[in-house]
């Protein structure tokens, strides 16, 4: 009864986290560099983060003091109310599960997921019925005596997964998770993430540089560039309406313009082209790339300014356009969204 009781508190998600993760001025130097740069964020309890951003933007340098593998040079990391900045990766509250997934290739499946839990002093008797609970949440029971040279990339994920959640973290860190996994198996298991964080109910946070990973999976999404917070918000919120012009042109789909009366962003799938007598700007088609359901048209404006236009591949048909043509394009004044420093 005992172990049924424990399988089946792990599917309702007693694991549930009530605690905000915020960061306070939080800093790391490595010499002169300057990697992180006194950022503030809170994390709210049982959300799915996403920290976006390019490469060397400082976004896995936060998730490893977060974690406790970076020191933190100034600033706090304060979860629950309680500053973890100086503890240990295992006092901390929080797990990671590493890009690599770092299983131990001599320990069968079940016995990674309880590694953890033994280095703790767990008996096996309770160690076997968490680790067996982890592995029917992540779909795994059935492979538990399994070597990590056995499985696919996908499996190998889920049962990194399940060590992590061993725990019982309050947060959970993914440093790129999905990367190693080929485009289909992607898309599938990042369905699985956010089913699991939803059953679970525990903080997420999720290092990623895909924009389209960051736009499916997050309740939030962090943009970060050169160690600080560009924007931070809801999805819909950060590709609607992008704050400066490097979210607009990281967050992709968006084309920048300057006008007279200041700089502004506006959507790809909202420029259309037009005939000259309604043309709002003149451009000359550079390449063309059919994406199925949409064709993509880069085009340099009149300004020197390089543009994309997104439109169906019905209305594509329906007017064809080819490279070195001059188009007109046009677009609402509503869509126009004015862009910060």
């Amino acid at each position: 009864m005992a172990d049924t009781l424990a399988s089946t508190s792990l599917k309702r998600g007693v694991m549930r986290s009530h605690l905000d993760l915020e960061l306070v001025s939080l800093t790391k130097r490595y010499g002169k560099t300057l990697a992180v740069d006194e950022i503030d964020h809170v994390f709210a309890a049982g959300s799915y983060v996403c920290l976006l951003g390019p490469s060397g933007c400082g976004k896995s340098t936060t998730l490893r003091m977060i974690a406790g593998h970076e020191a933190v040079s100034d600033g706090a990391i304060v979860l629950g109310g309680t500053d973890i900045s100086a503890r240990p990766p295992a006092r901390r509250g929080t797990a990671m599960m590493f890009q690599s997934y770092a299983l131990f290739p001599h320990l069968s499946v079940e016995e990674n997921v309880a590694f953890g839990l033994k280095m703790k002093g767990v008996g096996k008797a309770e160690r076997t019925t968490r680790a067996q609970a982890l592995l029917e949440l992540v779909d795994m029971a059935a492979l538990a005596e399994r070597m990590p040279a056995q499985l696919s990339g996908g499996q190998q994920q889920r049962v990194a997964l399940a060590r992590a959640m061993a725990s019982e973290p309050q947060v959970l860190l993914l440093d790129e998770p999905l990367s190693a996994l080929d485009p289909f198996l992607r898309l599938k298991m990042r369905t699985e993430l956010r089913r699991l964080q939803q059953e679970m109910g525990i903080t997420f946070i999720h290092v990623t540089h895909s924009q389209d990973e960051a736009m499916a999976l997050s309740d939030q999404i962090v943009v970060m560039n050169a160690g600080r917070i560009e924007q931070a918000g809801p999805p819909r919120a950060v590709f609607n309406a992008p704050k400066t012009e490097f979210v607009a042109r990281f967050i992709g789909n968006h084309n920048v313009l300057s006008r007279p009366e200041g700089r502004f962003s506006i959507r790809s799938d909202r420029v259309r082209l037009a005939a000259e007598d309604s043309a709002v700007m003149r451009a000359r088609v550079s390449a063309i790339e059919y994406q199925g359901t949409t064709v993509a048209l880069s085009l340099v404006g009149e300004g020197a300014e390089d543009m994309t236009v997104l439109i169906t591949d019905e209305a594509f048909d329906a007017a064809p356009v080819n490279g070195g043509d001059a188009v007109g394009l046009a677009w609402e004044a509503a869509d126009l969204h004015r862009l910060g420093d």
